[in-house]
Formats: structure tokens, C-alpha cells, sequence
């Protein structure tokens, strides 16, 4: 039996929705859709847009594995990007940016944050919540630096994308381990911030990313660094 797709109308947040679910006992894979989120989550606790016509969806993940956590939203974007592709071929190829956005033409299509809770020195489960934009409005003060999917495909539905988006996020997070050297060779193709100069989360040139998930960066004292958490800051 496929794990179960909740629709609502309207929520506060999808991803403590989820988290409650989880907290009840709901199964690796259960999801959490909303129409439109009044509260919806971005990362370092900002707020996340989130009108009619967008896709806003947590899904609980239970991975067998979790000594590489920081890699999942990786592992997320990689699925996520793949599937959207698929579903709607009118989209060009879609980046990713560490540590958890997918971009088209440098402007965020879409935001994954993944949040674990902890019990007893272990990881429970995590929610993995994904904000993507399909055909709801984006606010004029953000139009340079967001997109839809509609933009390409007038007609993509984020009902219809739920389905498929949810289970290829399942799939994803069966496991929270290093990325694997496929995976790896698949971030570099869609890697937007590859040879691109950085000033934060440390100055220097992004070379990429460790199997672990961290940003890899050549500083400009020389020495690579990797971070594992942070913001990417472009020079101005």
C-alpha cells in the first residue's frame, strides 16, 4: 500500500503538521499537502510565500541510515529535480545550490528544508518540507529572484505534482548516508555555484561538495575548506 497523501485546504505550516504525524507514529513516506501555508517555513527561520498555486508539502522520512544528514537535502534536490524534469519537459534543466535550493536561469524554483528530531541520542525521523513554485503568484519584490514552473508550462497543477513529488521524496530519503559516487558525478552537472566566488559561509571559490554534504571552498588564503552549514553569500 502506497503511504498515505494527506490534502488540506489550508494550514499553518505542512512541516508541523507532519511533525505531529510522526510524533503519532505515521509511516516512512506519509505526506502533508496544502493548498496554501499561512506560516510556512524557509531555512534559519524565515518566512516561505506560500499562495494558490504552489506546491507545499512535508513528507515524513524514517532513513535506515543517518550518519550523513547534512547530504540529504542534497540527495532530495537531486530526486526532486530529476522528477520535475520528467513531469513537466517544457523545463529547462534545473540546478541545485548548496545547500537546498533548485534554480532555473539563477532564480529559486523551488526551497527543501529537512528538520530531525532526536530521541535518546538518536534520530528519529526527519520532515522533509519542499516549497516549489508552479503557478502561484510570486510577490513583485522577489520576481528577479524567484520563478514558477508555470512560467514554461502554463497548465502544470501542483495537485497533480504532489503525487509523484512526495514519492520521489520518499524514495530519496530511505536513507540519510553519504552520497554515493553517482550522485555525486549528478550534483556536479547541476551544480549552479561550481567555480563560482563565495563570500560566505566562508570567502573563497566553491569547488563543489564532500560526499557528507559540506560545500567544498578554496579559500582565498589557499587552504580548502568544508562547511557543512551556512548561507551562500555571492560578492555584490
Amino acid at each position: 500500500m502506497p503511504p498515505e497523501l494527506i490534502r488540506v485546504a489550508e494550514l499553518p505550516s505542512t512541516m508541523e503538521a507532519a511533525h505531529a504525524l510522526a510524533q503519532d507514529g505515521a509511516a516512512h513516506g506519509t505526506a502533508v499537502v496544502a493548498a496554501r501555508q499561512t506560516l510556512g517555513r524557509g531555512t534559519r527561520g524565515r518566512t516561505w510565500s506560500s499562495e494558490l498555486g504552489g506546491l507545499w508539502l512535508s513528507v515524513i522520512a524514517r532513513p535506515s541510515r543517518t550518519d550523513a544528514l547534512e547530504a540529504l537535502s542534497l540527495r532530495v534536490g537531486l530526486a526532486t529535480a530529476a522528477m520535475l524534469e520528467m513531469a513537466c519537459p517544457a523545463l529547462p534543466r534545473l540546478g541545485l545550490k548548496w545547500p537546498n535550493d533548485l534554480l532555473v536561469d539563477g532564480r529559486k524554483l523551488a526551497g527543501i528544508l529537512c528538520d530531525a528530531r532526536w530521541g535518546g541520542g538518536q534520530c528519529q525521523w526527519v520532515v522533509v518540507g519542499l516549497g516549489i513554485n508552479v503557478r502561484n503568484p510570486i510577490p513583485s519584490a522577489l520576481q528577479h529572484l524567484a520563478i514558477g514552473i508555470g512560467t514554461w508550462d502554463p497548465a502544470a497543477d501542483p495537485a497533480t505534482l504532489a503525487a509523484p513529488v512526495a514519492a520521489a521524496v520518499a524514495l530519496a530519503a530511505r536513507e540519510a548516508g553519504p552520497l554515493t559516487a553517482s550522485e555525486l558525478r549528478a550534483y556536479a552537472v547541476r551544480d549552479v555555484l561550481a567555480g563560482a566566488r563565495v563570500s560566505e559561509p566562508v570567502p573563497g571559490t566553491a569547488q563543489g561538495v564532500t560526499a557528507e554534504g559540506a560545500l567544498r571552498v578554496r579559500t582565498d588564503t589557499g587552504p580548502m575548506r568544508e562547511v557543512l552549514g551556512g548561507v551562500v553569500a555571492l560578492p555584490l
